[in-house]
């Protein structure tokens, strides 16, 4: 007879390192799927639960005995099993999960003090694992550039001695031969403060000699609907830039960030579209708002077309519109007319979780990011129109993510910031150039888009 507590088990999770500035890292672990790994016969393949580390050096004085750093774990556990895992008899400390947690751990110092580079606290950077499989797959990953393994440090192999128990360490057994192959990516981390930025000065960046015209959003038409209320769903709206941090006056000087002001360009409408593959330059689209009379009246449009990968494709398009035209000689318009080299260098892009599970809080994170250093970029000038088209797809990284977003959006609702770097002392301090809030969005709303 097959006994179900001796079946073999086999797991696919995801790991995502990050490294700050100050030497802590952030580590989140997520299950997985892959389509070169699929269950196999007489193995159990079990998921894992989500969780996040942070290792945090204290510094403290030489000599002195105190502890060197400081290990804070989160781990998400269903009530049931973590009452099978308290009503546990086994006395075995090597079948507990906190003992798991402290091999995970070890097994991190022990990948530190084999790479000395890594104790370098000047730099930042990313370690983006491939898949975490069982032994005997774990070659199929192995990119040839890729030197670098992490090995988590022995755990108890004793089997249980019931189902319960069973399904209670299952998540927690690792095998000393099982390695995850690494990769190094840059990534910014950026700092906080408790300032409040002044708005955006609309005579430095817009042509002041040109009267206003009014930017009303109700005059177009997008396939995502604006939102009546904070509690409407599956729509957007335009938040103020109070909850993001940028750069302020005196930033070259003390790296202080201050709150963001209100966004110079305004919002005026969000397109969710399903299509096959990725597609380019939308606003040339007949459907598109900057192709609609009211949208050649505006004097300039930024439009943002995230793609977004998944199956099938998605496309967030997002219409930002100018009451005058933009003055070539400031910072946007040396972003609006520059060269991509320019454009890559200085568009950035703010995240934040304002309501949703942990986890994906954890991934996504506040830290600005420029886009064009991270995913690729490509921009479309023509009219009165520029469009940024962002394949969110060309970095494993932020493919990762967004796939791990994707499985929440439903219960999400996420705010965006978009602005241009500023990198000299005329161009602080840095304003928001626009903000979108996407409050719950559904997958099955989106309108396909025909080419």
């Amino acid at each position: 007879m097959f006994c179900r507590w001796k079946s073999k088990r086999d797991f696919v999770f995801s790991r995502q390192w990050f490294r700050g500035q100050d030497g802590a890292y952030t580590i989140l672990q997520f299950p997985a799927v892959h389509k070169k790994q699929p269950p196999r016969s007489h193995y159990r393949r079990i998921k894992l639960n989500p969780s996040t580390w942070e290792i945090r050096n204290l510094h403290p004085p030489l000599g002195s005995g105190a502890a060197k750093c400081l290990v804070t774990q989160m781990l998400e556990i269903h009530c049931s099993g973590w009452c099978r895992w308290k009503k546990n008899s086994c006395s075995k400390f090597e079948k507990t999960i906190p003992y798991a947690l402290l091999c995970q751990v070890s097994g991190l110092k022990e990948y530190i003090g084999a790479n000395p580079a890594l104790k370098s606290e000047s730099s930042t950077m990313v370690v983006h694992s491939q898949y975490f499989d069982s032994p005997g797959s774990s070659g199929d990953y192995e990119d040839s550039e890729i030197r670098d393994e992490f090995y988590d440090a022995i755990a108890g192999d004793s089997s249980s001695s019931s189902d319960e128990e069973d399904e209670a360490s299952e998540g927690c057994k690792v095998n000393k031969e099982t390695k995850v192959r690494l990769k190094n990516v840059s990534w910014a981390i950026t700092s906080l403060a408790l300032k409040r930025a002044s708005g955006p000065d609309a005579n430095k960046e817009l042509d002041a000699g040109v009267a206003p015209v009014n930017v009303d959003p109700s005059q177009f038409n997008c396939s995502l609907r604006n939102g009546k209320n904070e509690t409407d769903s599956n729509c957007w709206a335009s938040p103020s830039g109070k909850g993001f941090m940028i750069r302020g006056k005196t930033y070259l000087k003390d790296s202080t960030k201050v709150t963001g002001g209100d966004p110079l360009l305004k919002l005026i409408g969000v397109d969710w579209f399903k299509v096959d593959k990725a597609i380019d330059r939308v606003a040339l689209h007949q459907s598109c708002l900057v192709q609609s009379e009211a949208g050649k009246k505006l004097p300039f449009i930024l439009v943002i077309n995230l793609q977004v990968p998944a199956k099938p494709n998605y496309s967030l398009v997002l219409y930002y519109a100018s009451e005058r035209p933009v003055n070539k000689s400031s910072l946007l318009g040396k972003f609006v007319d520059g060269t991509d080299m320019f454009r890559d260098s200085r568009f950035k892009l703010i995240p934040s979780i304002v309501e949703g599970y942990w986890m994906v809080k954890r991934a996504v994170g506040t830290k600005a990011c420029l886009l064009g250093k991270a995913v690729t970029c490509k921009y479309f000038r023509q009219d009165n129109f520029l469009e940024v088209d962002v394949d969110i797809g060309s970095s494993s990284v932020a493919r990762s993510v967004i796939g791990l977003v994707l499985g929440y959006v439903t219960s999400l609702v996420v705010d965006l910031a978009i602005l241009i770097e500023a990198k000299e002392e005329g161009e602080l301090p840095e304003y928001i150039l626009g903000t979108v809030r996407l409050n719950k969005l559904q997958l099955d709303s989106a309108e396909q888009l025909e080419v």
